[in-house]
């Protein structure tokens, strides 16, 4: 949303109210993407599980297709309860089976996940996971779960206004904690109570011509670690209740996309009991309600109407109808990213087979994996990905950035709205900032991304939107 001011205090026009919004041809199409019971799923180093036992919550994937009026080719924006991808070749694969399959160029499409750690991995064909026919067999179902969401929500779209809000939630909590009582000085990942969390929530709300609400939107930076090793259930963690909560009050689908959230995360986590994790899907899904009812109607705006002499001098405003924008952009655009010096892929696999600690041996593969995406260069060009969305934005990336990213797009582009996504288009590890790189933490060891990366993001992303703001209609 935008507050336009002039000068006069007598103009009746000095002042307005608008949300960013875009009317277009809007599409949404859901499919259940529940793995089986006795799926591999561990995602934890202190696991002592590797198969599912139960299904906390079923595991959904959300199509948004968005049109203009125009000739413009369409956007499509996947939302899936799932993980993070281990190694960017099954990604790649992924995306280039659904391109072909759509028709679609790879800036016009995005595969956004929730980051839920209660779900399954997305892996290449690897016969060394238990259960591994499952794993392959999940994998081919989600490309095929993919592609039926996306067509059937082209076959359903409508006539529809897309329209934004920001709130604030106070789920999400900072959790790069100095470790208590210890000579390390290192940080340990936990809740920091001496630091505020970005608590930014924005919401999107797609009604049709009669002003229905056909679907939502949640952008919002928060680790969904609710449920951790002792958690044998697959789940998408808090996003299930939250998804339950406001899908019941507006009877249309919810599609969440995680925002820049390396350092965020619940308060209280790491627990097996799910019954936590709704609880912190209802805080969420309380704070989504209270910003869709703090909305304007669709497609209209306040504006300053005329001072009332009562009791007191009565500024009285009015609603007035607006033509919400046709416009869609997108731009696929890469970064040259400084690589650390780590060892090869195969010197990594070496030092994992001859591990004997199961949370090692897990770091280990994981870290394989990231090396065999990465190549054996000293920079990787990463891709970032910038949607207009009529008077809206949407930038992204593959990388889970600290939540600096968001805060800083926000303040160098005062009163536009943005929304800020990670685990875009794959996933490689985190984006800590500069001055981070001299402590011992783990977002720090964990990226293969030297110094300087988050900051080049930032400024790639920020250069995009600089550009698109310049667009007309």
């Amino acid at each position: 949303m935008r507050i336009q001011e002039v000068d006069s205090v007598t103009d009746t026009q000095m002042l307005e109210f608008v949300h960013a919004s875009f009317a277009g041809r809007i599409g949404v199409a859901r499919e259940d993407i529940t793995p089986p019971v006795g799926i591999y799923s561990r995602n934890w180093g202190a696991a002592r599980h590797d198969l599912a036992e139960s299904i906390h919550r079923p595991l959904t994937l959300t199509a948004l297709t968005l049109q203009s009026d125009t000739c413009e080719e369409p956007l499509v924006l996947v939302a899936a309860d799932l993980g993070w991808w281990r190694g960017l070749r099954g990604f790649r694969e992924f995306q280039s089976r659904v391109l072909k399959e759509l028709s679609l160029p790879s800036r016009s499409f995005l595969f956004a996940l929730s980051h839920t750690h209660a779900a399954v991995p997305l892996v290449e064909k690897d016969s060394s996971f238990p259960k591994s026919e499952l794993l392959d067999a999940f994998t081919e179902q989600l490309f095929h779960a993919t592609v039926r969401a996306v067509r059937r929500a082209f076959d359903e779209a409508r006539d529809a206004t897309l329209d934004w809000h920001t709130g604030r939630c106070g789920l999400a909590a900072v959790r790069d904690l100095p470790e208590p009582d210890s000579s390390s000085r290192r940080l340990v990942c936990g809740f920091n109570p001496n630091v505020r969390a970005d608590d930014t929530l924005l919401v999107g709300r797609v009604t049709d011509r009669s002003g229905k609400i056909v679907a939502t939107l949640v952008n919002y930076a928060c680790h969904p670690t609710t449920l951790a090793w002792d958690n044998t259930a697959i789940s998408p963690d808090y996003v299930g209740a939250m998804r339950e909560l406001v899908e019941e009050a507006t009877g249309a689908p919810t599609l969440f996309l995680q925002g820049a959230s390396g350092e965020l995360a619940p308060r209280y986590q790491y627990v097996g009991d799910s019954a936590v994790a709704d609880r912190h899907g209802y805080q969420l899904g309380h704070a989504m309600l209270a910003t869709l009812h703090d909305m304007e109607p669709p497609a209209t705006k306040l504006v300053f109407d005329r001072v009332v002499e009562s009791g007191a001098p009565l500024a009285v405003w009015r609603h007035e109808p607006i033509e919400p924008s046709p416009l869609l952009r997108s731009v696929e655009e890469t970064v040259e990213l400084p690589v650390k010096d780590w060892p090869s892929a195969e010197e990594l696999e070496r030092q994992r087979q001859a591990c004997t600690d199961r949370a090692l041996e897990e770091r280990l593969r994981r870290r394989r994996d990231i090396r065999r995406s990465l190549g054996d260069g000293k920079t990787f060009r990463a891709s970032i990905w910038a949607w207009r969305i009529g008077d809206a934005f949407l930038v992204g990336s593959m990388w889970e950035a600290y939540s600096q990213l968001q805060r800083e797009l926000r303040r160098r582009f005062p009163g536009r709205c943005i929304a800020c996504v990670g685990l875009l288009n794959g996933s490689l590890g985190y984006l800590p900032p500069a001055q981070l790189y001299d402590q011992d933490v783990y977002q720090v060891w964990q990226t293969p991304i030297d110094r300087g990366g988050l900051e080049k993001v930032i400024e790639a992303m920020g250069a995009a939107i600089e550009r698109m703001s310049s667009e007309v209609a």
